[in-house]
């Protein structure tokens, strides 16, 4: 087989596949990017069993034919071309020659045939959504997905679509992050729950791209096409915790804040708080929200005042300053609700502005018992 590429068109849409290798792989065939040329098409997938990624690409070519090329060889190569025409060819001896304005150079390749097949999904239901919004969707909730390998349910983001609206939930039992679009609804109701490493891959590709985006899903796997790229994955087994019966309905006490000041304040106070708890204190009364934070072991200490707008009782409550940042960081907004009802249950965080039509963002962080 024979064909010619741009360097710099294959080599970007190779450095957006290589996001799909793991450095430690099971099966040697992995390490490669799998090129299939059918004409003037080059079809080049990368995969880690759990996830595959293909994108198409149009090249100068007559010929057929797929072979594996190792992906770390190939990406170093191309990373130090200047933009010009690539040809790449098969030899006799089991290996391909690229020839450059350069030069030329020599790597094995693999039979394309031991490279495994991508999954077909069976009578997949579909749901089109913009990809600004899936991104957006993506960013504002995979921070709160937890780590824990014995609740792997967790790990991923729990995908909610209905007739009404679709909603995208990720929690870690410490903090909770409910997205609602009301503006794009599916046909008919579906959930599951999609591990974090191709939902990374679809936040680095999508950025601020407004393309569609179908999404394909049945019970086991799911499957997102755009522009020229597919991405198949297997979702999470599992049922998902039911996470409205965590966030509190009656919550008379209202905190409202200029949200950048409120961040900067809970990173500085944070600073002087205990190394293993992270523990900070807001006391709230009147128009006054009081920061604090203490390292007994240390001595450190610190105390912060800000100007607020509250209702409610006096109360005291304990949280974990980087949940708290964490959450804080993600919302867009220039002021920001905290509601609450007691000092043992979970606070809400709420934009008050700067939000979308048909967008809803409700956040959760359980607090911490505080020592008085």
């Amino acid at each position: 087989m024979k064909f010619i590429v741009s360097s710099s068109q294959l080599l970007k849409q190779l450095q957006i596949l290589g996001g799909v290798i793991n450095s430690n792989n099971t099966l040697p065939i992995l390490d490669n990017f799998l090129f299939e040329l059918n004409a003037n098409e080059l079809k080049i997938s990368a995969s880690d069993l759990e996830t595959t990624m293909c994108s198409t690409i149009e090249v100068e070519s007559d010929s057929e034919g797929t072979v594996a090329i190792s992906a770390r060889l190939l990406l170093d190569t191309l990373k130090t071309f200047p933009d010009q025409p690539l040809t790449f060819k098969t030899e006799a001896n089991n290996t391909v020659e690229i020839s450059s304005n350069q030069g030329k150079y020599e790597l094995a390749y693999f039979d394309g045939e031991e490279f495994p097949k991508s999954v077909t999904l069976e009578s997949p239901s579909k749901t089109v959504i913009s990809g600004e919004i899936l991104a957006t969707a993506i960013s504002k909730t995979i921070f709160a997905t937890g780590n824990d390998d014995l609740r792997p349910v967790m790990s991923g983001v729990f995908f909610q679509f209905s007739p009404e609206n679709l909603t995208f939930v990720a929690t870690d039992a410490h903090k909770l992050v409910k997205y609602t679009r009301t503006d794009v609804t599916a046909n008919e109701k579906a959930e599951f729950i999609m591990p974090k490493k191709p939902l990374n891959l679809l936040k680095g590709i999508l950025g601020s791209n407004d393309t569609d985006v179908t999404i394909e899903y049945n019970e086991t796997n799911a499957k997102f096409i755009f522009d020229n790229v597919v991405l198949i994955c297997r979702l999470i087994d599992g049922k998902y915790p039911n996470y409205n019966a965590v966030i509190p309905q009656e919550n008379p006490n209202k905190l409202t804040v200029d949200r950048a000041t409120f961040l900067n304040s809970v990173k500085r106070v944070s600073i002087f708080s205990s190394k293993t708890t992270h523990q900070i204190r807001l006391k709230m009364a009147g128009t006054e929200l009081n920061i604090s934070a203490e390292d007994i072991d240390y001595a450190n200490k610190a105390d912060e005042r800000l100007n607020c707008d509250y209702q409610g009782d006096d109360m005291q409550i304990g949280f974990n300053s980087r949940f708290l940042t964490e959450m804080l960081s993600n919302l867009g907004s220039d002021q920001i609700l905290i509601e609450m009802s007691m000092p043992n249950r979970a606070g809400i965080l709420t934009p008050i502005d700067g939000v979308e039509e048909g967008e809803i963002i409700t956040m959760l962080v359980m607090p911490v018992m505080l020592n008085n």
